[in-house]
């Protein structure tokens, strides 16, 4: 079987060495680029890339502009690695699409259990049961589609699974940490705007199906509609 192929963007030489290392000991192929011109290159040169781990700070072509024009074609689950630890660059990643932030130094094992967990569950599309119904949302997990009263709602990957979560548990007050613990699927200790940013581009993006997202002041979400 092929092996499943992540593409490392960041001008540091030694550390694509670290995360390809530990790619390649898990059966991962990597593939690696310096700049963000090369990973754009790359990008539309392979059509099997599964995965991109992008950081920010690059010559020629920085990181958001490159997770910027990515998004424009394609819903490839992307990992944002920075040395910036600035709450603001977190939020505009998220804005931009970012699956996961993961601020260095980190764990290399870490960043391969999230790569497997994202790959995991985006690659889940084989079970029964995939088109869900909540209101005028309809949810085909298989192919990875949502329609709002009848109109095509373009989504992230972490908005598509974060819609998932809360169709799956609706009328059930949700808090930010057991969101944040189920759909990023690791214990994140970092700040609730980023269950917050979210939600608010999940309602914008439903319309007037947006407001079955309820906000529970103090706590988190509660996901209602009138069957």
């Amino acid at each position: 079987m092929d092996k499943v192929k992540i593409l490392i963007v960041d001008d540091e030489s030694r550390m694509r060495k670290l995360v390809r290392d530990f790619l390649i000991r898990d059966n991962f192929e990597a593939l690696e680029a310096c700049d963000g011109e090369e990973a754009l290159d790359i990008f539309y040169r392979d059509k099997e890339i599964a995965l991109i781990l992008l950081d920010v700070m690059m010559p020629k072509i920085n990181g958001w502009d490159v997770c910027r024009e990515i998004r424009e074609t394609s819903k490839i689950p992307i990992i944002m690695l920075t040395a910036k630890g600035d709450e603001s660059d977190e939020l505009q990643g998220f804005d931009l699409g970012v699956d996961e932030y993961i601020s260095k130094p980190f764990s290399p094992k870490i960043l391969v259990a999230r790569i497997e967990a994202i790959l995991r569950r985006s690659g889940n599309q084989s079970e029964e049961g995939q088109i869900v119904e909540a209101g005028s949302i309809v949810m085909d997990k298989a192919a990875h589609l949502v329609t709002a009263d009848g109109n095509r709602v373009e989504l992230s990957y972490k908005e598509f699974e974060l819609l998932a979560y809360f169709i799956e548990n609706r009328g059930i007050a949700l808090s930010r940490e057991k969101i944040l613990n189920h759909v990023w699927n690791y214990d994140y200790f970092g700040d609730a705007r980023t269950i917050d940013t979210h939600v608010k581009k999940l309602r914008n993006k439903l319309g007037k199906s947006g407001e079955c997202i309820k906000t529970i002041w103090g706590m988190g979400y509660k996901f209602e509609v009138n069957e």
